[in-house]
């Protein structure tokens, strides 16, 4: 499991959320934790991820939010890069 930290900025985007999981995956599973500081953080990346499965980039197994961190494992679907 990859613990995700963007020192950059606390906001995060599709595309930035897409990149954490491919770098997080083992063959095409994934499993990652973003620490989150707010409930809103927290829904915001639920969000995205809901984003990226519709898109069809993913297939969200398990999505748990915890106290201090969002918990994501799934699998990415294959596409040309």
């Amino acid at each position: 499991m990859l613990k995700y930290a963007d020192k950059r900025n606390d906001t995060m985007d599709k595309i930035a959320l897409l990149k954490s999981l491919k770098n997080a995956r083992q063959g095409n599973i994934f499993s990652l934790e973003i620490p989150n500081h707010t409930i809103e953080n927290g829904k915001q990346i639920e969000e995205l991820a809901e984003e990226l499965v519709r898109d069809g980039n993913i297939k969200l197994r398990e999505c748990v939010q915890r106290e201090y961190s969002i918990y994501l494992h799934g699998i990415i679907k294959y596409a040309s890069e």
